[in-house]
């Protein structure tokens, strides 16, 4: 079939149309804006930014993503496998001895990426990508999506559109706790009737998501606890919560670098998985492709010599430049002179901490950027990226502040949006999209982000 190239361009213009046909749909809109408040769409205490308008996917999308996300997650399998496998390959990344240890305890089960979700920039024109960056078993975005869908579901625009066309929502719940089960079933020292863990530094966590997830896992006969890394009790025998319950098996949820920032707390989890008492869903291997170094790596001739054509040509396309940013990896004068095609980021923390684009800077403040974080002036090593231009989409800004506004001052006017796509993959497959936007060049909550509901149009059985 050929390619629709303005299929999804096309659908949010109908959907837009539809909203301009009601009126603005102004009491769509302040329900939609009403359901966020209470809602359970909560990041670091604060109801998430969304927009009322969806993005739209159609057929020719769902191909493309399931495409690009299934390739790469097969490729960072094969990295990981061979990470695992080979001391000499294991010189091709920069790690700290201690998450070297942590990476190599033992794992037990099948599946060496068993939770991911793969951020990309896509061009809606042509379905070609850029990678932004890979993220393993911290990801989170599955409640905002499900609650953002919830909040405009019952709009008069939602439902004029779902009258002409067949729309569904990702499903990125009880999918994964079918995949879970699975990866579990394998485990070598699984048990008939397990309890189940989600562990993360609690203070870092998204409990919202946590509390649906847990109460899904019980629903079907398995307890299910919420724990702070820090609260685990290991006997030499059984890793036990804070109530002092057995655990068998744990969604982890912390991603690695908090192990390493909490080293001492974090021991009864460690030497539980050295003892093999517990089977760790998401080993700590997957921080071989969540530490932003792995972009510099899969150029590596010894990456290289592993992969077939296919997925050589797809990482030559897909992956932007990436190396240090340190004066032996690349000229910090060339850095400095051509700002407008450079992104900086730390190698390995999450949450868009210290990302900064140099087409948002003065040249000033970028050369000021650029001394701070070089040859890791900062204690923490960074790197330099080919900036790639996002993909625009008009929508509405998030309706702040409508609850105030009589009806003919609502704003119906729409912007152009930055996308940013997060593709989940479940134990390599792929189940949905976290779908973001922005106003600015980073795309993130602290830069005006917002995320909007992730909505399938007319696909038929033969893409799902």
């Amino acid at each position: 079939m050929a390619l629709d190239m303005a299929q999804n361009a096309g659908y949010t213009r109908e959907y837009l149309d539809i909203i301009d046909s009601l009126g603005g749909d102004v009491a769509g809109r302040r329900e939609a804006f009403a359901f966020m408040q209470r809602s359970t769409a909560i990041c670091h205490h604060e109801v998430v930014g969304s927009t009322f308008v969806p993005r739209l996917y159609g057929r020719e999308a769902f191909a493309a993503m399931k495409h690009i996300a299934e390739t790469m997650h097969a490729i960072l399998c094969k990295v990981i496998s061979h990470y695992l496998e080979d001391p000499a390959y294991r010189t091709a990344f920069d790690f700290d001895e201690r998450l070297v240890e942590l990476i190599l305890l033992p794992r037990g089960y099948d599946g060496l990426l068993p939770f991911a979700r793969v951020d990309i920039f896509l061009d809606e024109d042509d379905y070609t990508c850029a990678f932004c960056e890979f993220n393993a078993d911290g990801s989170s975005g599955m409640n905002e999506d499900r609650e953002i869908v919830a909040s405009i579901a019952p709009s008069q625009s939602f439902k004029a559109f779902a009258k002409r066309h067949r729309v569904e929502p990702s499903e990125l719940f009880e999918t994964w706790i079918d995949e879970f089960m699975e990866i579990y079933a394998s485990y070598v020292h699984r048990v008939e009737h397990p309890r189940i863990a989600i562990c993360d530094f609690l203070e870092n966590a998204v409990i919202d998501e946590f509390k649906v997830f847990a109460a899904l896992f019980e629903s079907r006969g398995l307890p299910c606890a919420i724990c702070d890394v820090r609260e685990l009790r290991f006997d030499g025998e059984s890793l036990t919560g804070p109530d002092g319950r057995r655990i068998d098996a744990i969604w982890r949820r912390s991603v690695t670098n908090d192990i390493l920032e909490h080293w001492d707390e974090s021991q009864c989890l460690i030497e539980a998985l050295r003892a093999e008492k517990v089977a760790l869903i998401g080993s700590f291997a997957g921080h071989i492709v969540h530490d932003k170094q792995i972009f510099r790596v899969l150029f590596d001739p010894r990456t290289q010599a592993f992969l077939t054509a296919e997925e050589s040509a797809f990482i030559e396309k897909a992956i932007p430049f990436t190396t240090f940013l340190d004066s032996g990896s690349i000229d910090l004068e060339k850095v400095r002179a051509e700002k407008e095609t450079w992104i900086i980021k730390p190698t390995d923390h999450y949450g868009a901490d210290q990302v900064y684009a140099g087409c948002f800077w003065s040249q000033e403040e970028w050369d000021g950027l650029v001394g701070r974080f070089a040859d890791r002036a900062s204690g923490t090593p960074f790197i330099a990226q080919r900036y790639c231009t996002p993909f625009k989409t008009l929508t509405l800004p998030p309706d702040t502040g409508i609850e105030a506004l009589a009806d003919g001052e609502v704003s119906s006017v729409t912007l152009p949006y930055n996308n940013l796509m997060g593709l989940y993959l479940y134990n390599g497959r792929f189940a949905g999209v976290f779908s973001r936007l922005g106003p600015l060049p980073t795309i993130c909550k602290d830069m005006q982000g917002v995320t909007a509901a992730t909505i399938w149009v007319d696909l038929d059985q033969k893409s799902t």
